[in-house]
């Protein structure tokens, strides 16, 4: 089999196609090492301060080519770069797992009150949990990167969750990967069940902590910044 000769007009297209779509990434990429790198130092710091650490783990995703192509159908967007930036804002995430729900509220607000981050959304599903149980915060900032073209703000999902919370979500995950989606409805009953359970387990395991080390800040409840009224807190921007 003879192979056919590659237009180089055609040939160059798909370059830089590929050269764009690279750039277009990396922005997001950039975007989310800012916010890990907040994140992390917040928690550094805060142990430094308060001998006690609120974040357990810190993860990072990046959404693929392939995966942004089935949001761009799913959406009905335009396939454009442009479109994408703007109507698809968690190509970039970062996930927080928290000891106690009171630091995930915490942390949050000490991440937005930061002069240079911009809180576009929040989506509390700890305070109203989704239909099927499951409960996280989930927030979409923008944060300034400083590139030798000059500077772009990115946005970034950040959810932030118990670890509790985090092993439900992670067997839901699973599990509907499992069905293709199609979950038996004793299973999604179960899940439901064990949604309670680990709700009942977060409360219960913060309630032992503050009795034995009390809160490392203050005792009162710090409602989050965005929940505040009027003039008290952060607006959505």
């Amino acid at each position: 089999m003879t192979s056919q000769p590659i237009d180089g007009d055609f040939l160059e297209d798909v370059r830089d196609l590929r050269d764009r779509l690279s750039r277009f990434l990396a922005d997001y990429r950039f975007g989310m090492r800012e916010i890990e790198t907040k994140l992390s130092i917040l928690r550094d710091d805060f142990e430094h301060a308060h001998a006690y650490n609120p974040v357990e783990h810190i993860s990072c995703r990046l959404k693929s080519p392939d995966s942004i192509a089935e949001k761009v159908v799913r959406k009905g967007i335009e396939p454009d770069l442009a479109t994408i930036r703007r109507e698809i804002t968690d190509i970039a995430g970062v996930r927080v797992t928290c000891s106690f729900v009171r630091d995930v509220y915490r942390l949050f607000d000490l991440l937005v009150g930061q002069d240079d981050i911009t809180l576009r959304e929040v989506k509390d599903y700890i305070a109203t949990p989704k239909a099927n149980g499951y409960k996280s915060l989930h927030a979409i900032v923008e944060v300034p990167v400083f590139l030798a073209q000059g500077m772009v703000r990115v946005p970034v999902e950040v959810q932030l969750r118990t670890i509790a919370m985090d092993f439900w979500a992670s067997l839901e995950h699973k599990i509907y990967y499992k069905y293709d989606k199609h979950v038996p409805a004793r299973l999604t009953d179960t899940l439901r069940e064990a949604a309670l359970t680990a709700a009942e387990l977060d409360a219960r395991m913060e309630s032992l902590h503050r009795e034995i080390h009390g809160d490392p800040v203050r005792p009162e409840p710090v409602p989050p910044l965005w929940a505040l009224p009027p003039g008290g807190g952060l607006s959505h921007a």
